[in-house]
């Protein structure tokens, strides 16, 4: 019976160990980026919000969290492609398209907005003309953008659906007409300076709020210069994934048990005034002559 025999020589087995634990920490660094974008909500105040992760549903192309809203803030969404090709995104916040403002249903066919090669972008408002986008506010569901077209059938969900990019093989004998290109590039919508780009629905071309109840919305607030242009893009027929971040009032999260809001009393400092010391249990207390 054969046996393949492996020997460590003296000193190396350190060596052994340590490559051991980098190939480890290759693997977790990987999975770790596994998902084709990355996506948080960006807070005017706060910066980047804690996102409480809470499952994929099952399905492993869709990803889930929480995250805490605070009335009346100005947050933005923002996308990490971490490929390195171009992808698109559909949109929806309180389940309507940020860029068209209808229904969505994340399909291919929706407009949305492209992302270069590991590029990141925020997307910070309902687009309402070529440079222009009005910003996205907490704000309690009566007084959300989405309710004013009597929807509420994704209340406090930001939505995101990846497309990539379908190849297109280009024929040897096709020349291109770099100012032709230029001129064109005006039908085109792509967020500048570089910004974000989005897609027209039905082409193939790409767009490059006081505090009420236990559930929150999405409000149509300022109006913020946003330049774009916009970009051809084929997507797949295929989602790549799917990203939806539920965002609540804190004492939602709270009593849902996403966050521990359990207030700790401090030893050394009792607020309370009234308070005297109990008798020790266990037995009868009292002097005895």
């Amino acid at each position: 019976m054969e046996r393949t025999c492996v020997t460590v020589l003296p000193g190396r087995q350190h060596l052994l160990l340590v490559s051991v634990f980098l190939l480890i920490a290759f693997v977790c660094a990987t999975a770790a980026s596994a998902a084709t974008v990355n996506v948080d909500l960006f807070s005017d105040n706060k910066g980047v919000l804690t996102l409480y992760r809470a499952g994929s549903a099952g399905k492993h192309d869709t990803y889930r969290a929480y995250v805490e809203a605070e009335k009346g803030e100005q947050y933005g969404i923002r996308i990490q492609n971490n490929t390195a090709r171009r992808i698109g995104v559909v949109v929806a916040v309180d389940g309507r398209n940020i860029i068209s403002g209808k229904k969505s249903n994340l399909r291919r066919n929706e407009r949305m907005y492209i992302l270069g090669p590991h590029e990141s972008e925020t997307y910070d408002g309902w687009r309402t003309a070529k440079d222009t986008v009005n910003r996205f506010y907490f704000t309690k569901p009566g007084a959300s953008y989405a309710a004013a077209f009597g929807d509420t059938s994704a209340m406090g969900v930001v939505a995101v659906a990846v497309y990539r990019e379908k190849d297109v093989p280009v024929p040897r004998s096709r020349v291109y007409n770099r100012e032709k290109e230029q001129k064109g590039a005006e039908d085109r919508t792509m967020p500048g300076e570089p910004g974000p780009r989005g897609a027209e629905e039905g082409a193939p071309g790409s767009l490059a709020p006081k505090r009420s109840g236990k559930s929150a919305g999405t409000g149509f607030g300022d109006e913020k210069h946003s330049p774009s242009i916009r970009v051809r893009f084929n997507p797949e027929a295929q989602v790549a994934e799917r990203h939806f971040l539920k965002y609540e009032w804190r004492d939602t999260l709270c009593s849902k048990g996403i966050i521990n809001c359990r207030f700790t009393r401090n030893r050394f400092w009792n607020d309370d005034d009234d308070a005297y010391a109990p008798y020790p249990p266990g037995r009868r207390w009292g002097r005895s002559e």
